[in-house]
């Protein structure tokens, strides 16, 4: 649909104009209306789908102009790097409207923060835990929300934002509207749904788990790490790579698989895990967009976080357990209606975490054979050889009825028992009468 046909105001079709966007996508055709007409809506739409805008373009449509301090639409993200991408997106939608927009997040200085906060905004965006810190702090009031926006709602449960997300209910007005969007449907999901929206209706733009048809998605079965490393060596030699975002398992390889490469690409690559800077982070990704640098090596932390264009190719190095993280990873390829390519290295262990991810998509995943000229290491990392067994060096416990334990019998001496009353029964008992002492003389 062309976003003429949609009830926009002249101020958003300027910005969509610099923008050189001119065709709505399916999640933002969709939500656009239930969302004008203030209902509570959950959106379900893959990552690439255009989901930030889907809410942004109604929520800013219907946006009046004010002065007042404290913000009335709040867009709660998982991530920093999500505040920093939901922000920019704003911005750029607002360039022709007066309209403040700040974010917050951990991470970062918190009295810059609440300086900023404390001048006012009309949007707010932010990470459930930063927000509660500044709410508490008095800087900020939550009366005036209007909107609530919960962006990635199923990855702000994986990273265990329940207990958060609850008390932020808790602390909004009641009357108000209510938007989540997602890539997947997930059990908690529906029962956080059911417990703070009213009668919402549900947009799915695709089914969950559904994945994008500008998506070609493939793997390998691959023995161990130091064959993934070679594999990988030999896939970077084809120039189409041009654009590599690089998946693992955690911030250990990560650093380890950057050092590696750095050593074949120089000035390359770069890594961002959550260990990083803050600063260290937003630079890696924007060297990364810009084009400076070829690959970067990301954990699923920034799988979400990372609004990236023209990547040509999403490489799992590790398959993750999750078969949803798998879909938000190859999302971030095929984006903005481009092709993309999603290239997965499955070891035996991973090859559950293959079955999981094709039940999920109802699709068999094409396994290839392995190119020409990949050596197949024998050599194992630490953690892929097999350990053996811990052997206890402690005595077995002796059983009850063996005899042995603490238990003993008392002495004679020592089986008395508390008769009360010891100064008159042991004197009773000696003489065979009482001794009581005579009337004093006067």
């Amino acid at each position: 649909m062309n976003f003429e046909s949609l009830n926009l105001s002249n101020p958003l079709r300027n910005a969509l104009d610099d923008l050189k966007i001119t065709e709505a996508t399916t999640i933002q055709e969709r939500a656009f209306a239930p969302i004008m007409s203030g209902r509570d809506v959950m959106g379900i739409a893959q990552t690439g789908t255009g989901k930030t805008f889907a809410y942004l373009l109604p929520l800013l449509r219907n946006l009046k102009f004010s002065q007042q301090k404290f913000p009335r639409i709040l867009i709660l993200v998982p991530t920093r790097e999500l505040v920093q991408q939901v922000v920019t997106e704003t911005e750029k939608l607002t360039a022709y409207m007066s309209v403040r927009v700040q974010g917050v997040y951990g991470g970062a200085n918190i009295n810059t923060q609440k300086e900023r906060v404390y001048d006012g905004m009309d949007v707010l965006v932010a990470t459930p835990g930063r927000l509660i810190d500044i709410v508490v702090s008095g800087v900020l009031r939550l009366k005036s929300i209007q909107k609530l926006v919960i962006d990635e709602v199923d990855e702000m449960l994986n990273l265990g934002f329940r207990s958060q997300l609850l008390r932020i209910f808790d602390l909004l007005p009641e009357k108000r509207q209510n938007l989540m969007f997602s890539a997947t449907m997930v059990p908690e999901v529906e029962q956080l749904i059911k417990g703070f929206f009213n009668d919402p209706i549900k947009i799915e733009a695709a089914a969950t788990g559904t994945p994008l048809s500008k998506i070609k998605a493939y793997g390998y079965h691959v023995p161990n790490y130091y064959t993934k490393l070679n594999l990988l060596e030999n896939l970077l030699e084809d120039e189409e790579l041009t654009k590599v975002l690089v998946f693992v398992s955690h911030k250990k390889l990560a650093d380890q698989l950057f050092e590696h490469l750095e050593q074949m690409f120089p000035e390359k690559v770069g890594v961002i895990h959550s260990n990083k800077s803050q600063n260290y982070r937003f630079r890696s990704v924007e060297e990364f967009e810009a084009g400076t640098t070829r690959l970067l090596i990301a954990t699923d932390l920034v799988a979400r976080g990372v609004d990236v264009s023209d990547v040509s190719h999403v490489i799992n190095f590790d398959l993750p357990e999750s078969p949803e993280s798998y879909m938000h990873r190859t999302g971030r390829t095929g984006r903005a209606d481009k092709k993309g390519v999603a290239i997965s290295f499955i070891t035996l262990k991973e090859q559950t975490y293959q079955a999981g991810i094709e039940k999920l998509t109802g699709k068999k995943m094409d396994i290839q054979e392995m190119p020409e000229g990949v050596e197949i290491s024998q050599t194992l990392t630490e953690d892929e050889m097999d350990k053996p067994a811990e052997v206890n060096y402690l005595p077995k416990a002796k059983k009850v009825e063996e005899g042995g334990g603490a238990f003993h019998e008392k002495k004679e001496k020592n089986k008395k028992t508390n008769q009360g009353g010891s100064y008159r029964r042991i004197i009773k008992k000696k003489y065979k009468k009482p001794k009581t002492r005579g009337q004093k003389k006067k």
